[in-house]
Order: C-alpha cells, then structure tokens, then sequence
C-alpha cells in the first residue's frame, strides 16, 4: 500500500510519468485513459454501493483511517483532468475557476479546509494550462488558508510562487506543490485532525468532479465520459471517508448529505470489469508484473445530465457567500 497522497488529485510516481508525457493510461482514474488507480478488491464484476447500513459503526473512523491510502490513489487528480483536456485540444476556461472563494470569509476550520482543497485544484488546472498570473492569486488565497488551520509552515510560498512565474519549471513547480499537501496531510492525521484532511482531500474532488462534467456539458467526448461514470468508485470511497464526521460535526451534516445525494444520481450507472493477460515490464533491474483491465460503463444520456447537474450545484452551494 503506498503513501498517503492528498492530491490525491497526485499518485506521486504516476504524476512524475504524467508530467513528463510518457504516461497516458493513469487516473482521471486511470485518467489519462482510464479518471482511477482502482483498488484491484474492485476489479472484477460490476460495482454497486453498499448499503448505509454496511459498515457497522463502530468500524467507520478504522475504516476512514485504514482506507485512505486507497482512496488516495483513487481520486482523480485535477492535473491528470488538465492533461485529458488538452489532448482534448479543450481551451483553458476561467469560468472553471472557483473566484468567488475570499480565504479572508472563510471563518470556520471546516470552510477553510474544503476551500484549501477546492483552490488546491484549481491551481493544478491553473498550472497545467501556464496561467501563471492567475495561479499567483490562488496561491495567495492558499497560503492565507492553510495558515488558518495552522498548516502554512508546509507551503514554501517564495520558491512556488518564483516557479509560477517560470513556465520552464512546471514540472517542479507542480511537485512542490503536491509535494506540500502530501506533509499537511499527514500532520492533520498525526494530530487527530483528520476530519480537516478529509475536507482537504473531497474539496479537491468535488472541483475536479465540477471541471470534469462542465467540459463534458460543452465538449462531449466518450473518453471523458467513461471517466465521469467511473467516479462512481470514487464517491462511494469517499462517502466511507467522511462517515465518521458526518454526525460528530454539525458542518459536515450538509456536506455529507449532498455526497448522498450525488450517490442517488450514479445509483443507476452501471460498471463492469473484466481482467485481462497480465504484462511483464522491466524497472529498475527487476520484472514488474502487472494485471490489465478493461472497464465498461453503461450510462444514459439522462443519467449523465442529472450527475451534471448535481455536481454543478453541489460545488456551486460550496463557493457561494464568500
């Protein structure tokens, strides 16, 4: 099981390769080809939720704590959405950027947490796209959030904000950058601050979720809605996530609900995964062997529109106010 990785997004290693261009089939879940580094438990047969009452209770925050390695690896990285979207030959949009967030209204742990992850995305989408003016504005809002929540030692802020400002350093620039929420991540765990990297952690996936099916809304595209569909994995991943707060925290009441609510919208999405013929590749001197799938995901235009919708509004509601 890997290291815990709030961006999540950011599956170190596979990013690395996804910056340098020589990997495509990786998350926007496998995204680049395929939005998921799935766990292998779910690699076979067609995927249904469980029910509410499954996990028995007591084992929600064991659970929370135990599967977060996995669900690190499962949530798709807004840079890995970015790079699907330029071989899309999809143009940068603003209107994709949530602006509105003032890390000066943010008055709550909980509000400062989610925007630390939904602006965390942005200024990967930002990034990737060399909007380097743009992304010096999101990181002043970051910087002000994580001090808020104690976690602005983490951020080296002078040398992001020198390699924003030099687009020849993006790969750089972009691995500090996760590089810093992978630390925070584990400071809030470490110090019984989970709940704050949970919020980190669906913040990010709640604007990359945004991003994905806005384009999909203007640019439709069978790959990306492959991708949209498979995020129904990932949901589920986070509902178990954020089960231990959901009643212990008034915050997350809300939160939790409209995670539910996106949960009723994919109920009826269908995936289904076959194995296919292992491949032997050579690293580092030795033989990696690893198993190849094929997903299928069967997803009517009604459906696809409703998690549209959804995800739109559930994002929206998160950023307004501010």
């Amino acid at each position: 099981m890997r290291q815990l990785s709030v961006f999540l997004y950011f599956c170190i290693n596979q990013y690395i390769d996804l910056v340098k261009g020589r990997l495509f089939f990786i998350l926007i879940a496998l995204a680049v080809v395929c939005f998921s580094c799935r766990n292998s438990t779910k690699k076979t047969g067609e995927f249904v939720f469980p029910e509410a009452d499954s996990v028995p209770a007591g084992e929600a925050e064991k659970l929370s704590a135990e599967a977060i390695a996995d669900i690190s690896k499962n949530i798709t990285s807004p840079v890995e959405i970015a790079n699907l979207l330029q071989l899309m030959e999809v143009p940068f949009s603003p209107e994709y950027i949530a602006s509105s967030i003032d890390a000066n209204k943010q008055t709550t742990n909980f509000d400062k947490a989610l925007a630390l992850g939904i602006l965390g995305a942005d200024l990967g989408y930002l990034n990737m796209y060399e909007k380097t003016g743009s992304s010096i504005n999101i990181l002043s809002s970051i910087r002000k959030l994580a001090e808020g929540i104690r976690v602005g030692q983490f951020f080296d802020f002078e040398t992001i904000k020198r390699l924003s400002l030099n687009k020849s350093n993006l790969d750089s620039l972009l691995f500090l950058s996760i590089d810093s929420y992978n630390q925070i991540d584990k400071y809030l765990r470490d110090n019984d601050r989970g709940h704050l990297s949970s919020l980190m952690i669906i913040g990010v996936w709640i604007e990359g979720q945004f991003l994905a099916t806005q384009v999909m809304k203007q640019y439709p595209d069978p790959m990306l809605r492959d991708r949209i569909g498979e995020q129904k994995i990932i949901l589920n991943d986070l509902i178990l996530l954020a089960s231990p707060y959901c009643n212990r925290y008034p915050e997350f009441t809300s939160l939790c609900q409209s995670l539910q609510e996106m949960k009723t919208r994919y109920r009826d999405v269908r995936i289904t995964y076959t194995l296919g013929e292992p491949v032997s590749v050579e690293k580092d001197g030795g033989l990696v062997i690893t198993q190849t799938e094929t997903s299928k995901v069967e997803m009517t235009d009604e459906q696809l529109a409703g998690i549209i919708e959804v995800s739109k509004n559930i994002r929206n509601k998160l950023i307004v106010n501010n």
